[in-house]
């Protein structure tokens, strides 16, 4: 059940070191590269997955309880806030069974343990899938708000927001169910590699586009108030800004574990890639990193679900 461990499929093959691979500490007689290998404590990692379920649940609480954010922006949210919820779930599920194996205090058969492993990995799997979709279809749904403002409610209505994020679950359940079972195939790996350039390219074209018609459209402000020349380049600036950490914080949570996978079909026997392979948990944590750090991004900056979080919580004390 462990990560490192070799019961598992999909990610368990990701995380193994191929043989010719050299440890990262070389004896003075053996010559190869020296590898950077981050230890991630078990107590961080689960920390850090308990902290990512926690403000999950928030999100999804607040938008269930405000009628007013009962809309196809928001269910997107929402529904990435579940993928997340999700994929911070089973990595802490899975954690805590592989302490528990390990400290004796879990004794079950070989049979039942693979079948339990296969679906923690189906679920991170798909999690990983669905998330990905869900920053996709936000960033869809924003462009079609700014570029089509006007059709904006005939375009994305509640019905066709509603087949989306079932076609969206639909396909995350059915493709994490193959990755599984065929995870020992190049193709597989290809799959998602292309995928997540797909969703990056994705989210670059859309944003870029829309910053470029957020500065348009303060030029021609700029323009009947000269004056505000300088409010328009701090406007670009902050843009910018925005857009750079956006997609700086997607690349970074998610570019190490798809590099990984990338160099798993490139260079499996090569000794620097696998230095890579050895801090498979570092890019791990990133992902859970990036499921706290999303509804930073996408649900806490509207004003109306922040004053609803913050009804939510005291309703709970």
């Amino acid at each position: 059940m462990s990560i490192q461990g070799a019961q598992r499929r999909l990610l368990g093959s990701l995380n193994s070191t191929p043989p010719a691979t050299p440890h990262l500490r070389l004896p003075a007689n053996q010559t190869g590269p020296r590898c950077l290998e981050v230890s991630i404590p078990d107590g961080l990692f689960l920390g850090l997955g308990l902290v990512s379920v926690v403000e999950n649940v928030l999100v999804v609480a607040a938008i269930a309880k405000n009628r007013n954010l009962h809309s196809p922006m928001y269910y997107f949210i929402c529904c990435l806030a579940v993928s997340d919820l999700l994929v911070s779930v089973s990595n802490v599920l899975e954690t805590t069974v592989m302490l528990l194996l390990e400290a004796g205090a879990m004794a079950t058969r070989a049979a039942v343990v693979q079948q339990l492993d296969d679906i923690i990995d189906i679920l991170i799997c798909g999690a990983m899938v669905s998330s990905l979709c869900f920053l996709g279809a936000i960033a869809v749904d924003r462009y079609i708000s700014i570029f089509y403002a006007l059709r904006y409610h005939s375009i994305v209505t509640l019905p066709r927001a509603w087949w989306a994020i079932s076609a969206i679950w639909v396909a995350s359940v059915l493709s994490s169910t193959l990755f599984i079972a065929y995870y020992n195939h190049t193709a597989v790996l290809l799959c998602l590699v292309s995928f997540f350039v797909a969703m990056l390219v994705l989210m670059a074209v859309l944003y870029v586009h829309m910053l470029a018609r957020a500065c348009q459209h303060a030029r021609g402000i700029a323009r009947l108030h000269k004056g505000q020349r300088p409010a328009h380049q701090g406007f670009g600036l902050k843009g910018a800004a925005t857009l750079t950490t956006l997609l700086g914080i997607f690349f970074l949570c998610w570019g190490p574990f798809f590099l990984h996978l990338s160099l798993m079909v490139l260079c499996p026997q090569h000794p620097t890639c696998g230095c890579v392979f050895k801090n498979f948990k570092l890019f791990l944590t990133l992902i859970i990193c990036n499921s706290i750090v999303d509804p930073l991004i996408y649900a806490f900056r509207s004003q109306e679900l922040r004053k609803t979080l913050q009804e939510v919580v005291l309703c709970s004390w």
